[in-house]
């Protein structure tokens, strides 16, 4: 199966750019396509001061304009974005097929004294639960927000289930790079899986605080090891996903069988 990443920054009300490199993955055979977090609406230190009707507006517009392109172009797009309910802000990750579309209420939240998501969005805290778990093209796909990749209740349920790819989309920052490609590589080796970490690209200051988007959308392979991956600038990069590299991993290893011989 071919995949492809958009790492891109925000894009206000904008449209055309998604029009654009989404033509460009039809072309290729791409069948999923993965955006960063904080591309459809503004990042969430400005979001705190947006009025919540503008946040709802940008939203809808966003949906309904992707929900278009997924039939126009017959991809899968998994598009992270505030959700607005009784004016309320959710914090979601969308996957919208050129047939339906579902959400994803992000279940673990940043809740740091300079990022608190946590605080700021209505998503209920609550016995956890999987992530969104979907097929396509013989892969079975997991959704999960970037924060939520430290959490290890999450692979439990990609173990499980037995998920050939997690889409991951990020908002990685700060000094973070090496961190976070060593957490990805862990995580899929541990659970003989490819993870695609779609980051975002761009910058945003506060009083001391500067927040730099480092880019660094990346594709791991079930052995642990970075396949392919971007700098830090506006990209597409279309990844091709090998079944039997997923099924040589686990046969080789064999993590998933020494638990359930324990169970």
């Amino acid at each position: 199966m071919r995949a492809a990443i958009l790492q891109v920054p925000s894009v206000g009300m904008s449209t055309a750019k998604f029009d654009y490199y989404l033509r460009i993955a039809k072309s290729k055979g791409c069948k999923v396509v993965v955006l960063g977090e904080y591309l459809l609406n503004r990042f969430f230190k400005e979001l705190e001061t947006t009025p919540i009707s503008m946040i709802k507006e940008q939203s809808d517009h966003h949906i309904k304009t992707l929900k278009a392109l997924a039939k126009e172009y017959g991809v899968t797009i998994i598009a992270p974005l505030v959700v607005v309910k009784k004016k309320q802000a959710y914090k979601t990750i969308v996957r919208f097929s050129p047939t339906s579309l579902s959400y994803y209420y992000q279940q673990i939240l940043i809740n740091y004294k300079h990022w608190n998501e946590e605080k700021f969005f209505a998503n209920e805290t609550a016995p956890l639960k999987g992530p969104m778990i979907f097929s396509i093209d013989g892969f079975k796909c997991a959704v999960m927000a970037g924060f939520e990749l430290h959490f290890d209740a999450f692979w439990q349920e990609v173990m499980a289930k037995n998920v050939d790819l997690v889409l991951l989309p990020t908002v990685s920052t700060f000094e973070s790079h090496e961190r976070w490609r060593e957490l990805i590589k862990m995580r899929a080796f541990t659970n003989s899986c490819y993870i695609i970490r779609a980051n975002r690209i761009g910058e945003f200051t506060q009083g001391q605080w500067s927040w730099n988007f480092y880019g660094d959308s990346l594709v791991a392979n079930p052995d642990g090891a970075i396949e392919n991956y971007l700098g830090n600038q506006e990209e597409l990069l279309m990844i091709d996903l090998e079944k039997n590299a997923i099924k040589s991993a686990r046969k080789s290893w064999g993590f998933k069988d020494a638990l359930q011989k324990r169970q």
